[in-house]
């Protein structure tokens, strides 16, 4: 009885709420959570998809969609987000977060607090954006990962992004650490580029967890395991 009402209610549509782990893509755990729905109820064919791509390296709340819910998806894309993260100062990378080598070193020894609050209060509200060139934003129908890697030399266009709140939690130089809600198509990794650039140095995101999406919080999510888990 238990194995028909799940099935009905997976295909009916229901929404998962899943703390993505270190190195995993999105795909991998949506691709994971579908096998887990199909081998575990015996559903040959199911829809299942996420509302916002979080990057490899970072973790925290993906919101999966199942069956009717998928067309959904866009809802939840809409949704202000909310992150939890560190900031490196004195190397940056190209893919602006630690997926990619150090490719340049930068001084810090001139930054202080009063610089990096007075620097935060400039990335407040609607500001112009440029996505990190590691990105999977198309250009020209190639997403922008593909020229990255073969070394192409590509414009991109800035877009219109909102930061609501940012908030410095800890300075321990070379890391400052910080809680940002953001709209959405908003690159954290940008944001971190950006701040280094502003404090006339070079910075990296070397840690990010999304810890909302609206109203949704990582506190009520779960874990693969746990999820794989509450078949039985």
């Amino acid at each position: 009885m238990k194995k028909n009402k799940l099935r009905k209610e997976f295909l009916e549509g229901k929404i998962i709420l899943i703390n993505k782990p270190l190195n995993w893509t999105s795909f991998q755990v949506v691709n994971k959570i579908r096998w887990l729905i199909k081998t575990k109820l015996e559903i040959n064919k199911i829809k299942v998809g996420h509302a916002g791509t979080l990057d490899p390296l970072a973790e925290g709340l993906l919101i999966i969609c199942t069956g009717r819910l998928t067309k959904s998806i866009n809802k939840f894309q809409n949704e202000d987000k909310s992150y939890d993260g560190i900031i490196t100062l004195g190397s940056t990378t190209p893919s602006y977060d630690l997926e990619t080598s150090f490719n340049e070193k930068f001084n810090y020894k001139h930054i202080n607090e009063k610089l990096i609050f007075l620097t935060k209060e400039k990335f407040l509200g609607k500001i112009k954006q440029y996505p990190p060139v590691f990105s999977a934003i198309k250009k020209n129908g190639i997403r922008l990962y593909n020229y990255a890697r073969e070394n192409k030399k590509i414009n991109i266009s800035a877009r219109t992004i909102e930061i609501k709140n940012f908030e410095l939690l800890k300075i321990k130089l070379p890391d400052i650490k910080f809680s940002i809600t953001c709209s959405k198509g908003t690159y954290i990794r940008s944001i971190a580029h950006d701040f280094g650039k502003k404090l006339k140095s070079g910075s990296h995101l070397s840690k990010l967890c999304r810890t909302k999406i609206g109203s949704y919080s990582l506190k009520d999510a779960q874990n693969i395991e746990d999820f794989e888990k509450s078949f039985k």
